[in-house]
């Protein structure tokens, strides 16, 4: 069982509703475990009907939007030597933490697993499996799955080690695309990180969300990414494929201006990823030209 060893972080804002459901098929896994919830200053009266309705969950009431930077406020309250985030349209199967939990038992050099997305309600897959299932990146022979150079946070879990080692999610970056960094400095350092077929998440996209400033963050989040960790040549080729894939909108305009207005931050902060690293980013470049996945359509 996962309960000694895993930790379940969730974020949330303004999705009562949904949350109290994930909440609720979270909280009676037959591997269910402890569950650390951030409220990043919802005004529809989330943090009261979680704490009336769950109260064994531990609850971090945030008078403000603390976007990604709101798990790294609950890892550090977590007391096992593994977290699985879960977001608040997100749920993770019956077995599926402790899968996780003992692939980090087992693996002392795995610094995170992801797993299967299934999309309700029809529980397909999501467009990013095809990208992990047939990742490129050359592994060690005792990875127990395809080896990444990235993660989604929601279908992922981490050793708490590796995790605070990087320091956990940029408070740059904020939210949107902020797992990019975090995978490229785990890699960076070390850390490998890989796929698990059997390991189910199910997500069921909220309708409340705001697509097209998710872009945009996204978009942003991208380009000091690629300016952060990659080869001058390798973020201006990879740049000018972001934006030839961005809709011509105000929303991609602020973006790039966004991003423009950090390149002082980025250029100070610039610390390129090793050689190795760098050329599985190469390799990736192909699925990611032609992954559903990677439009930026909001």
């Amino acid at each position: 069982m996962s309960t000694h060893r895993m930790t379940v972080v969730i974020i949330t804002r303004d999705r009562r509703d949904q949350l109290l459901q994930t909440l609720a098929h979270m909280t009676a896994l037959p591997d269910a475990a402890p569950i650390i919830l951030v409220d990043n200053g919802s005004g529809d009266g989330t943090a009261d009907a979680v704490a009336a309705n769950f109260p064994q969950v531990e609850l971090i009431r945030s008078s403000e939007n603390l976007g990604a930077l709101g798990r790294n406020l609950a890892v550090e309250r977590a007391r096992t030597p593994y977290v699985a985030f879960c977001d608040d349209d997100t749920r993770w199967q019956p077995g599926a933490l402790t899968r996780a939990a003992d692939l980090l038992d087992a693996y002392p050099g795995l610094g995170s697993v992801t797993g299967r997305c299934l999309v309700a309600p029809d529980l397909r897959e999501d467009p990013i499996t095809p990208e992990f299932r047939d990742s490129p990146i050359t592994g060690p022979d005792w990875l127990p799955g395809p080896a990444l150079l990235g993660v989604m946070a929601a279908l992922s879990a981490f050793r708490v080690r590796a995790f605070e080692e990087v320091g956990g999610f940029s408070r740059r970056l904020w939210f949107a695309g902020e797992e990019e960094l975090l995978a490229l400095d785990l890699a960076a350092r070390g850390w490998w990180m890989c796929w698990v077929e059997d390991m189910i998440i199910h997500h069921e996209p909220s309708r409340t969300r705001d697509s097209t400033h998710r872009r945009a963050l996204g978009i942003r989040n991208t380009l000091w990414t690629l300016w952060l960790r990659r080869p001058v040549r390798s973020a201006a080729r990879r740049t000018a494929a972001v934006l030839r894939s961005a809709p011509a909108d105000r929303a991609t305009a602020g973006a790039v201006f966004a991003a423009l207005r950090g390149l002082p931050w980025v250029l100070r902060e610039r610390d390129v990823v090793p050689a190795d690293v760098e050329a599985g980013l190469v390799l990736l470049e192909a699925s990611q030209r032609d992954s559903p996945a990677r439009r930026y359509v909001g």
